[in-house]
């Protein structure tokens, strides 16, 4: 018999990371990991998951589609540190070397519904002339060691970095016992373009 009090509250997770657009770069694969506070813990499905390497379609779109499953449930006891999903694309350079093409990240939706989010990505870019002749004779770019600092603000100031790209991701996300436990996740809100900040209503 279920309890007239919970104490937790559940977030489910579907979707895809659908598509993207990078115009100087084809044959590109993408990462994704959650990122999410102490109060939070998956239940369910996969935290993080990498795709399959996809080439850019023949029409004027260019788009890069990917459509990769996210599927992932987590409880918590408050919305302190809402999941956010951190994304990284990667591709080959032309001396055959793995690097990478773009970083971003996102919040889960707070409403429930159908949610499309496109996403615009960065890379961390070399503080000198030459640290970046050398990382380019190299092959190796500048890149996070952890990708989740991308969802965590410590830090960030000091890194340079360059706008590169955008990811499309598409939601559907279900809550549940959350209005039991006095918390108004309001109407959906299905379309817009959102950078990595919290929704509204959910502190930090």
């Amino acid at each position: 018999m279920a309890a007239a009090n919970p104490s937790v509250f559940l977030l489910m997770v579907n979707g895809q990371v659908e598509s993207a657009q990078f115009p100087e770069y084809d044959d590109l694969y993408c990462k994704y990991c959650f990122v999410y506070g102490q109060d939070w813990a998956p239940t369910a499905g996969l935290e993080e998951g990498i795709s399959q390497i996809t080439s850019k379609s023949q029409d004027v779109r260019q788009l890069l589609v990917w459509n990769f499953p996210i599927d992932v449930t987590f409880k918590s006891t408050n919305p302190y540190g809402w999941p956010q999903i951190v994304l990284s694309v990667y591709g080959l350079d032309m001396f055959g070397n793995d690097v990478v093409r773009g970083y971003g990240a996102v919040h889960v939706p707070f409403s429930p519904g159908r949610h499309k989010r496109t996403i615009p990505m960065f890379v961390p870019e070399s503080t000198s002339k030459l640290q970046k002749f050398t990382s380019w004779f190299m092959g190796r770019r500048p890149e996070y060691t952890d990708p989740k600092v991308v969802a965590q603000g410590e830090g960030r100031e000091v890194t340079r970095v360059r706008s590169q790209g955008f990811v499309t991701l598409l939601f559907n996300v279900v809550t549940k016992d959350m209005r039991k436990l006095g918390y108004d996740t309001g109407p959906a809100d299905t379309q817009g373009v959102l950078g990595p900040s919290l929704p509204q209503g959910i502190p930090r």
